[in-house]
């Protein structure tokens, strides 16, 4: 996606910035991603670098900024996770600034056999830990998988010929119900190898705009398709999240009921969503329906 530069914000923002960080010397803007706004890696007049990040307030996006802004102000110090340094509005713009994760780190490989699988898994037990009980003020993790069941919904209501397995998608909707995500957790909602950045062995948590309370298991839950993608069959998956706490508390029929519409939403976007980045979507979409058709045949 095109996404707008630092050099394009108005000059009041760009001075805000500066007056809090130090002079910029150089912008790296972001190219990756799939979040609108600005993104880039500022290099400072002292030798140091942060991670900014922008968008209008007027973009249907902004909610998304500021509920991780709020997130950035709200998770506990040892979180791993890179500080908040600052945030505010200027004019029409919300505006904040991360710690950078050095340039040595690589975004998690979460294949079969990868060594930064493990510090991955242990990294999502730590933040099960460190994040129960869930901050104040955070939203209800219902207000995210709305936005998965309104896709879903779309999806299902096309014609027979033009959605496979709908009988699949069906029964696992019909037995799934919002009241199951309830809990007490903060989760990060959308742990990937993109938000997953590993440096010297640690693993980093980025991108924290869909936070929200909810079941501790339901990150996990979230994280399978994930790993399939990644090349793991869906029984090594289950395997891999029952070294996890809570994951055996996950009910069978919420967890299918979320891959069902989790998949949906992903076919939806591969239809739909913006041309360069529905392979993806589809890709996901494939993973998601062999988690489903696996949780199904378990029962």
């Amino acid at each position: 996606m095109t996404r707008p530069t630092w050099e394009e914000l108005p000059d009041d923002v760009i001075n805000a910035v500066q007056e809090q960080c130090g002079h910029v010397l150089k912008a790296e803007n972001a190219t990756a991603g799939i979040m609108p706004g600005v993104a880039a890696r500022l290099d400072l007049e002292d030798s140091d670098r942060v991670f900014f990040k922008a968008i209008e307030r007027t973009h249907e996006a902004a909610r998304l900024h500021l509920r991780e802004r709020w997130a950035g102000q709200s998770l506990p110090a040892d979180v791993p996770a890179p500080r908040m340094l600052w945030s505010d509005t200027i004019g029409k713009w919300h505006v904040m600034v991360h710690q950078y994760v050095n340039d040595n780190a690589h975004h998690a490989d979460l294949s079969p056999g990868s060594k930064d699988l493990p510090a991955v898994l242990d990294t999502m037990a730590l933040l099960g830990a460190l994040l129960t009980p869930c901050p104040n003020g955070a939203m209800p993790v219902s207000d995210n998988v709305d936005a998965l069941m309104a896709k879903a919904r779309h999806m299902l209501d096309k014609p027979s010929s033009e959605l496979a397995n709908r009988d699949l998608y069906e029964a696992a909707i019909d037995g799934f119900g919002l009241s199951a995500l309830r809990g007490n957790t903060l989760l990060h909602y959308d742990l990937s190898a993109g938000n997953l950045l590993v440096t010297r062995g640690r693993v980093r948590v980025v991108d924290w705009s869909f936070a929200a309370r909810g079941a501790a298991w339901l990150e996990a839950a979230l994280f399978a398709p994930r790993l399939i993608e990644a090349g793991h069959t869906p029984e090594k998956t289950d395997e891999l999240l029952s070294t996890l706490p809570h994951w055996h508390d996950a009910p069978r029929k919420a967890i299918a009921g979320l891959a069902a519409a989790w998949t949906l939403f992903r076919l939806y976007k591969a239809q739909h969503g913006p041309e360069q980045i529905r392979q993806a979507h589809a890709r996901a979409a494939d993973a998601g329906r062999s988690w489903l058709a696996y949780q199904q045949a378990k029962g």
